[in-house]
């Protein structure tokens, strides 16, 4: 899979060094047409089409209509779920749109078996654990004080309290924080409902119990950060690196102190610490539309389905009786 466009001649034969210097910057704005995590995902799921292609003696790339069927049906015979198959389709259908291809799986026969794999397997969303309130606050007396605790403890706090996704929180940078005596406000440039980049701002207050600005300044001091990357690896002797954390490695964090606080690490992801603020200020009584607010939803009916589930013992049917 490539994100490189073609590079047409002159009619003497050769691209002058403007027009090729124009080109690879059109390449580059058509790059940053997906977010990074996607390009990535997207990267790993034709690499597996293509190794599945050569097995098979298939031709991968322009991709015929019936290829893609058997690949999408042999990834439902090996169990993979629904949404997983759904995204190696896109990945192939964008490949071949970036390369000025039609996609294959605009054809209605992939459509069909993609449908009837949704219909057969199901499309029921694995939902992860929330991390509440009072999650993370158990999770948080088990962080040791060090440097790499320090960061965690800010990164768990801030993904929670500004309800960010994993993706955001890693592109966080010091320049994205505007420190107020209230608290801060949180820029966040571009995020998975905004891949245009308009932005959001998201107001994190200092807060009396679990304290996330002080936990971010505490870390940002330790470390020596003034600007760049928020959330930063730590390598061996305690040198903190100048690139940022990945995605994946938020998740493995939230599941480490998960695991550490008694918990089943694998009911936790990235997702959690967002999952959490909105399960927890529901809980408490907060308005759907302040709630919107910090978590930037769209649409309230989204919000609803964490409404139900904040509040499903509470307002249960057989309350009164059972």
């Amino acid at each position: 899979m490539t994100n490189r466009l073609p590079v047409p001649v002159s009619a003497g034969g050769t691209p002058t060094p403007a027009f090729t210097d124009a080109l690879e910057r059109a390449g580059e704005y058509a790059r940053a047409d997906k977010s990074d995590a996607t390009r990535r995902a997207y990267l790993s799921d034709f690499r597996d089409f293509s190794i599945w292609c050569a097995a098979a003696g298939a031709m991968a790339f322009p991709a015929g209509i019936e290829t893609v069927a058997a690949y999408l049906a042999s990834l439902a015979d090996r169990g993979l779920k629904a949404s997983t198959i759904t995204r190696r389709a896109a990945a192939i259908g964008y490949a071949h749109r970036i390369a000025g291809h039609e996609p294959p799986t605009n054809a209605e026969p992939v459509k069909a078996v993609l449908r009837g794999i949704r219909r057969r397997i199901g499309v029921a969303v694995e939902r992860k654990a929330p991390a509440t309130a009072a999650t993370v606050t158990t999770m948080l007396k088990r962080i040791p004080d060090t440097l790499t605790g320090k960061r965690d403890r800010a990164l768990l706090l801030i993904g929670f309290a500004a309800a960010l996704r994993r993706s955001e929180l890693v592109e966080l940078t010091v320049a994205d924080l505007e420190r107020t005596p209230d608290g801060i406000f949180v820029h966040i440039r571009r995020s998975k409902t905004d891949q245009v980049g308009e932005g959001h701002v998201v107001a994190v207050p200092r807060g009396g119990k679990l304290r996330p600005v002080q936990a971010l300044e505490a870390w940002l001091a330790a470390a020596g950060i003034a600007d760049g990357p928020l959330f930063r690896p730590i390598g061996k002797g305690g040198r903190v690196a100048l690139d940022a954390l990945t995605d994946r490695s938020v998740a493995d964090i939230v599941k480490r102190h998960a695991a550490a606080a008694g918990l089943d690490p694998t009911m936790f992801a990235g997702h959690s610490l967002r999952a959490g603020f909105v399960t927890s200020a529901l809980e408490s009584g907060a308005d759907l539309l302040k709630v919107m607010d910090v978590t930037r939803h769209r649409e309230v009916k989204t919000l609803k389905a964490y409404d139900r589930r904040a509040k499903a013992f509470r307002n249960h049917a057989g309350k009164g009786f059972l």
